[in-house]
Formats: structure tokens, C-alpha cells, sequence
């Protein structure tokens, strides 16, 4: 049997990279990424509190393979900050593929997070730019809101999904991955890293209906 999360006011949904790129017909497609869409709007719908993230990256950005003559999608280089996987150019500022997927309807959502806007350096995670120093300003945000507790879907599991969730516990808030609602892109075993990842540091995966509202007044 399931156990079950009742969630609460201390409780935020973190909705990562919902955007056309990483959906079927998108530059970085994430296979069957777009399945999540109803998912994710159903289960926004229980959360009082929203927090969306936007990967925006400038043109010509460092995570780009066209960034690097004679480099080819998937490669990687040495960047100041140690590897970096290079990428098809995606989630280009101000076009098509950076916006959010027609249908994600999270219209109470109380706060979108752009991440990657540095040419020189990557972002995976919601909370921490790539070189795991700079950070994103969110877990001050979630601190002076009073949250304990980071529900995390989106795209890809094994990449931002992944790394916001770790970066959520190594700043002391309680992660918790709702598995179905996220997909994975999986280069050189990343789907099985990330779950023994998660398993070492004691990050639950769950499914979307295991999360049920705190009745009112309770």
C-alpha cells in the first residue's frame, strides 16, 4: 500500500521546465514529455502554493554543442566548472521553444523562476547554477515563505528535476519527486544514477495520487 502526503500550508510544488523544447517536436525533446501536461495541472490543482521554472538561455550559450565547432550533441566538454554535457540549442530567450506547453494551465502559480540566463555557465537545478556556488535566490524565497516541504514534476527526471531536488535537500527542505509526472531523457545511464541518487539521500519518489488536500480547518 501507498503511504499518503497530505499537504498543507509549509507545502510548495515545484513545476521544473514544463517548456516546447523538451516536449515532442521540441529542439531537446524529453520522450513522451508532454504526456505530463494533465498530470501536472491536476496536481497543481491541490497545491496552494506554485513555484514554475523557465530554462532561458541567451543565444550562443556555453551549454550549446553549436557553441563549439566541431563538438556534436551529448559530448561533452571541460568547462571552469567541471563537465558539462553539450546540448542542441534549446529554450532560446523570447522564442517558441522556451515557452510553456500549450495546455499547462497553473494559473495560480506564484512565482517563475528563469535559470540558464548566463552565457558562461549552465543550470540544471531551481537552486544552484552548475558550478554548485551561485545560487537562483529560491531558497531564500521558500525560507521567508515558511515551506519545509519541496514536491517536485516536471522535466527531465534524471537532469533539473533531479538536481533541484537534491539541491531542495542540501538546503534542508524535505524533497519529494512525484515520479509519474516527470519523464526522463536518460544519456549514459542517468535514469539509474538518479534513482540511486535519490535512494542514498533519502529523497522519496512517489506517485501523483498518494498527495491528498488537508481538509479545511484541520
Amino acid at each position: 500500500m501507498t503511504d499518503k502526503f497530505t499537504i498543507g500550508d509549509r507545502d510548495i510544488l515545484l513545476i521544473v521546465d514544463i517548456q516546447n523544447d523538451f516536449c515532442p517536436g521540441g529542439n531537446l525533446s524529453v520522450p513522451r514529455g508532454d504526456e505530463v501536461v494533465p498530470l501536472i495541472n491536476s496536481l497543481a490543482a491541490r497545491f496552494a502554493h506554485v513555484v514554475l521554472t523557465q530554462d532561458w538561455h541567451p543565444r550562443g550559450h556555453l551549454s550549446f554543442a553549436s557553441s563549439h565547432p566541431g563538438k556534436n550533441p551529448y559530448q561533452t566538454i571541460e568547462a571552469a566548472y567541471g563537465t558539462q554535457v553539450l546540448w542542441p540549442d534549446h529554450c532560446v530567450q523570447g522564442t517558441s521553444g522556451a515557452a510553456f506547453r500549450e495546455g499547462l494551465a497553473v494559473p495560480h502559480a506564484e512565482l517563475v523562476l528563469r535559470k540558464g540566463y548566463h552565457r558562461e555557465i549552465d543550470s540544471y537545478s531551481a537552486f544552484y547554477e552548475n558550478d554548485r556556488k551561485t545560487r537562483t535566490g529560491l531558497a531564500g524565497y521558500l525560507r521567508e515563505r515558511g515551506f519545509s516541504r519541496v514536491f517536485l514534476a516536471g522535466l527531465a527526471f534524471d537532469f533539473c528535476v533531479r538536481y533541484s531536488a537534491e539541491d531542495a535537500h542540501r538546503e534542508e527542505f524535505e524533497a519529494i519527486v512525484v515520479e509519474d509526472a516527470c519523464r526522463g531523457i536518460d544519456v549514459d545511464g542517468s535514469m539509474a544514477a538518479t534513482r540511486e541518487r535519490f535512494r542514498i539521500l533519502g529523497i522519496r519518489c512517489i506517485p501523483a495520487d498518494s498527495i491528498e488536500v488537508q481538509p479545511a480547518g484541520a
